[in-house]
């Protein structure tokens, strides 16, 4: 299934993906931490980071376009936050700094995630004692994003096969109504699986 892609490349055999799951964890929130903290004039350090980035992808075996593809997805809300900067004196600038930031930022978080199972990560949050409620929280968080892109999909192909006129506006009505459709299910699932949960006694 489709679904099973989001987490595909996490359990290749690479150096990269036996390297200690909580040595990764830190390196990329020290990678994020400082592409924050740098100046803006520290260009060396954007490139030092893009190089080493580029040279992870090679050793953990990931292709490439794969990465790419998920980075790209990811983009719009980069470039739609980063324009905001054009609205300050020397904008552009702010803007294209913000971007090669963000860029790399969140390069840095997929080529963790794909390199290190979510549950590894959950564990090193843990072991860090980062608060219980919020690791169970990412937990289900994750766990249920597959049901709802499951979910999505079957959706897509009831309204597929029942839809025989094409063109664009019948499209975007078909969205939305799916979205809609989606959302209420989505509710009444949550609704089910919490009383399900405190009925077995959890808190």
């Amino acid at each position: 299934m489709r679904t099973l892609a989001l987490d595909a490349y996490s359990r290749l055999d690479s150096p990269l993906h036996r390297t200690t799951p909580g040595l990764k964890l830190l390196a990329a929130l020290v990678t994020v931490v400082g592409l924050a903290a740098v100046p803006t004039t520290a260009w060396w350090f954007f490139l030092a980071v893009a190089t080493g980035l580029a040279m992870g992808t090679l050793i953990s075996a990931i292709p490439p376009g794969f990465l790419m593809r998920r980075l790209l997805l990811l983009e719009p809300l980069v470039l739609g936050v980063a324009g905001l900067a054009l609205l300050q004196p020397n904008g552009l600038n702010a803007m294209i700094v913000l971007v090669v930031r963000s860029t790399l930022s969140l390069m840095t978080m997929l080529l963790l995630t794909n390199t290190t199972p979510f549950a590894e990560l959950l564990r090193v949050l843990r072991r860090v004692g980062l608060p219980e409620l919020l690791v169970t929280t990412l937990h289900l968080m994750v766990r249920y994003l597959f049901v709802l892109v499951q979910e999505s999909e079957r959706m897509r192909r009831a309204r597929r096969s029942r839809t025989f006129v094409t063109g664009r506006r019948l499209a975007w009505r078909s969205s939305a109504t799916l979205l809609g459709q989606l959302f209420v299910r989505s509710s009444e699932r949550a609704n089910r699986i919490y009383a399900a949960m405190c009925a077995r006694g959890w808190q």
